[in-house]
């Protein structure tokens, strides 16, 4: 019998509640209401545009896992990336060095791993 993973409590201050990893679903969907639309945090036409043109001259992933692979062993990119994690508000928002083309699946699971540890 496979042994089950002990609850811990969310990490959110004050929460009480026992979840299996990260916060519990109250906390994420309060989270979530909370946070700034996209436009708000910089994704706006001005992105679009930007972001646009270098998936034109990058339309392979640049993640670790697929950098090692060639060009079309790797997934299609679909997503542009910050590498700083601070997205195009950052002092480098702009900045195509700080840029990695990515496929979705790579991008969210690089987020996830940012934003809660996993």
């Amino acid at each position: 019998m496979p042994r089950r993973k002990a609850k811990q409590v969310c990490p959110t201050p004050g929460c009480p509640n026992l979840t299996d990893s990260g916060p519990c679903p109250p906390c994420q969907t309060q989270a979530r209401a909370a946070r700034p639309t996209p436009h708000r945090r910089g994704y706006d036409r001005r992105w679009r545009t930007a972001s646009a043109r270098y998936l034109e001259d990058h339309p392979y992933c640049e993640c670790d896992e697929c950098s090692a692979l060639l060009p079309l062993q790797r997934d299609l990119a679909t997503q542009v990336d910050h590498i700083d994690g601070l997205g195009p508000l950052g002092p480098r928002g702009f900045d195509p060095t700080n840029w990695q083309a990515m496929s979705a699946r790579h991008h969210s699971r690089k987020t996830a791993i940012e934003t809660f540890g996993h």
